[in-house]
């Protein structure tokens, strides 16, 4: 900096030596001389202001110099002290590595002398077993491979005993525990619905206002009731009942589009072939928008969704169908609940259960009807739309068509049978009823042995006595089977049949 200033103040000396050298020259005035002055004056000053501007500039860039060398000394002192104590962690880590090698090696050495005494003193073992062994056989004259055979053998023996015992005694205590929960789950599953009783029959009764209606609708020479005949496929007798007409057919669902034709028709007074083809033919599609709306009320009453619509249709289409008196659509609803019910007592899923007992008897409503039992039906149309196969399995298995595979099958034909065997439920014609059970004592009868027979609990229960000097028994057993097997090749009945074969021996004697 001190050199700066010195050529820059060279530099001014020569400036104004050569101007007063160049006026001098030129001969100025002293005005001119003047004019000379004071511009050194002010070049002198400008001068000053220069070297105090430069001054400055390098005091800043100095101080800025200085903080830079600061900073970076700091940061220097900081990385020194970072790889200080890095040296230092690694000095104590290589000591303490060090002292740990020198441990293992003692602990090692310790090791190696440990095994070498173990392996002397299992040498020495050895050589005891064998002599122990070999006296063992020069007493007992047996080879080893004979004494391991013996005890084995007595081992196998004593554990086949103590299996038996302990199978058997948990055998009985699960029949007990099995009899008493099983009972129980049935009896809390059956109190816990109530149903209706059976009421259903063959024929529909109309009623009318007066009696002047009925010769309206047979219309002249009959054309009126032949046409609704023919159009609903209902036998319609008009006799001298007060006040009604019968409607007869074993098709409910053409019963029910009889009685709505039939009452649109008098309600309406135009009663006439064209009309009732009409009438019938609404009052059809009608009835159909109303069986699916009973199918999907039903799924919804009882939770059941995702139906196939083509199930829902059956479903609806059990409300117009009887089994004995029963209403299938009730009766569906009614396993279903009670095929929750037993599945939530025994764990099982109580969504799966209510579904499979809706749909168990779905082969009873086809369209087409083929020759197969229903449950084999119900199966293949609940494969068809997709049905879970638990549920496929529990509507084949319930009248024993199928093997069962899954813990909702023999649910769901247990509920089956509570629902059609409970009083009330189903009913059938007298004649037809007695018929059964003669038809049951006289089968019975037929065997060799066979005393007397008893069919009771309305049909439920067939008692066979017979003689104790003809029947053993193992015999009483084994009729007791052929007679189930017969009843169940030849006779047609509602739910089961329990068979119970009596035997027993009197002692007579008369006191005189």
């Amino acid at each position: 900096m001190d050199i700066i200033t010195m050529v820059i103040a060279i530099i001014a000396v020569f400036a104004g030596a050569l101007i007063t050298f160049i006026l001098s020259k030129l001969g100025l005035n002293k005005k001119g001389l003047k004019m000379i002055q004071e511009a050194q004056v002010e070049a002198e000053m400008i001068k000053k202001d220069k070297i105090l501007q430069a001054k400055e500039k390098f005091l800043q860039l100095k101080s800025e110099h200085e903080k830079l060398i600061n900073e970076k000394n700091s940061r220097i002192s900081v990385a020194e002290n970072k790889l200080k104590q890095r040296e230092l962690t690694i000095s104590q880590r290589i000591e303490e590595l060090s002292r740990k090698t020198k441990e293992v090696d003692v602990v090692k050495d310790n090791l190696t002398s440990q095994m070498e005494l173990v392996d002397k003193r299992s040498e020495e073992l050895d050589k005891m077993h064998k002599q122990q062994v070999d006296q063992l056989v020069a007493i007992s004259g047996l080879s080893v491979e004979d004494a391991k055979g013996q005890l084995i053998e007595s081992l196998k023996a004593e554990a086949r005993t103590e299996a038996m015992s302990y199978i058997n005694e948990i055998m009985d205590e699960a029949k007990m525990t099995a009899n008493k929960e099983a009972k129980r789950v049935v009896i809390q599953t059956i109190q816990r619905v109530a149903s209706e009783y059976a009421v259903e029959n063959s024929v529909t009764v109309f009623h009318i206002d007066n009696d002047d209606i009925k010769g309206r609708i047979i219309g002249r020479e009959g054309r009126n009731i032949r046409a609704l005949e023919a159009a609903t496929g209902i036998e319609i007798i008009v006799d001298d009942t007060p006040e009604a007409i019968i409607l007869s057919g074993f098709d409910p669902v053409r019963r029910e589009i009889a009685r709505l034709a039939l009452h649109q028709l008098v309600t309406d007074g135009r009663i006439h072939p064209a009309r009732i083809e009409e009438v019938v033919a609404k009052t059809q599609k009608m009835v159909e928008e109303e069986i699916v709306e009973t199918g999907k009320r039903t799924a919804i009453d009882l939770g059941i969704h995702g139906l196939h619509p083509e199930l829902i249709r059956l479903i609806g289409k059990m409300k117009y169908r009887s089994s004995y008196g029963q209403n299938l659509l009730q009766h569906s609803r009614e396993v279903a609940n009670l095929a929750a019910i037993m599945a939530s007592e025994l764990g099982l899923n109580p969504k799966l259960a209510k579904r499979a007992g809706l749909l168990h008897d779905i082969g009873k409503v086809p369209d087409d009807e083929p020759e197969l039992p229903h449950a084999i039906l119900g199966m293949k149309l609940a494969e068809k739309y997709k049905e879970k196969p638990d549920i496929c399995n529990a509507i084949g298995a319930h009248h024993d068509e199928v093997e069962m595979n899954t813990l909702i099958a023999p649910i769901i034909q247990v509920c089956d049978a509570i629902s059609g065997a409970r009083p009330g439920a189903r009913r059938e014609v007298v004649e037809s009823y007695i018929k059964r059970l003669k038809d049951l004592e006289e089968l019975a009868l037929s065997y060799p042995g066979v005393l007397k027979t008893y069919a009771i609990q309305a049909g439920r229960e067939l008692r066979v006595i017979v003689g104790s000097e003809k029947v053993t028994d193992m015999d009483a057993e084994t009729l007791s089977y052929e007679i189930s097997k017969k009843i169940q090749d030849e006779m047609t009945y509602p739910g089961q049949i329990k068979i119970t074969v009596i035997r027993e021996t009197r002692a007579i004697n008369y006191a005189k």
